[in-house]
C-alpha cells in the first residue's frame, strides 16, 4: 500500500494527462456528449430549479446526470490527492516565472507548517481580500471568469479540449482569446494591480 501512494504521489509527466485527455475525448465523440464545467454547472442550476426562471436552465438535466459524477469525483479527487497523495516536493515553477513574479513582489509558494504551498500566500488568503489587490484579483475577477464564460458559452477546458477536438470554429475563436487576455493580464494588467 505504502509503494503505491509513493507512486502515485510523485510528479508524472503531461504526456500522462495528455494520453487521458484523448481518452476521455473520444469517449465523449462516441457517445455524443460534450466536455467542460461550464455544462457542469448547468447541469447543477437546472437541478436546482433555475429553469423555472432562467430559460438557459430549461432542459431535462437527467440526461446530463454523469456530470454530476464527474464533478464529484473532481471534488473526490482533489481531497484525496492534497491529503492521502500530498507530495513533498514544492510546485515546479520556471526561474524565469519566480524572478517575473519576485520582481512584482510575490514569492515563490513554499511548503510550510500549514501544508504546501500551492499558490502564492500575498494573493489568496481571506486576509488579501480586505485588501484592495486582493478585491480585485479574487472577486471582481471571480465574477470576469463567470461572466466571460457565459458570453463565450463555455469554459476553457471545454472549448479548447471539447471545441477543439470536434472542430469548431467558435472554440478556435474562444481559445484565441483565452491566450490573449491571460496575456494581457500576466504582463499588463496584473503588474498594474500588484502595485495598488
Amino acid at each position: 500500500m505504502n509503494f503505491a501512494i509513493e507512486f502515485l504521489s510523485q510528479p508524472w509527466h503531461w504526456a500522462v494527462s495528455g494520453a487521458l485527455l484523448t481518452v476521455l475525448m473520444v469517449l465523449m465523440l462516441v457517445f455524443g456528449e460534450k466536455f467542460g464545467i461550464s455544462s457542469s454547472f448547468e447541469t447543477i442550476c437546472s437541478m436546482a430549479g433555475g429553469g423555472r426562471k432562467i430559460q438557459l436552465f430549461n432542459f431535462n438535466w437527467r440526461k446530463q446526470s454523469w456530470q454530476l459524477a464527474f464533478i464529484g469525483g473532481a471534488i473526490i479527487g482533489g481531497a484525496i490527492g492534497t491529503t492521502l497523495l500530498q507530495s513533498s516536493e514544492p510546485v515546479a515553477i520556471s526561474q524565469d516565472t519566480v524572478a517575473h513574479l519576485a520582481s512584482m513582489g510575490i514569492a515563490t509558494p513554499q511548503s510550510t507548517a500549514e501544508g504546501l504551498g500551492f499558490v502564492p500566500r500575498e494573493l489568496f488568503t481571506f486576509e488579501s481580500l480586505l485588501t484592495a489587490k486582493g478585491f480585485l484579483l479574487l472577486v471582481l475577477g471571480g465574477f470576469l471568469i463567470g461572466f466571460g464564460t457565459r458570453w463565450a458559452s463555455g469554459c476553457t477546458s471545454g472549448h479548447a479540449i471539447s471545441g477543439l477536438s470536434n472542430l469548431q470554429l467558435p472554440s478556435l475563436i474562444a481559445v484565441i482569446g483565452f491566450f490573449i487576455g491571460g496575456l494581457l493580464m500576466t504582463h499588463l494588467f496584473l503588474p498594474l494591480i500588484l502595485s495598488l
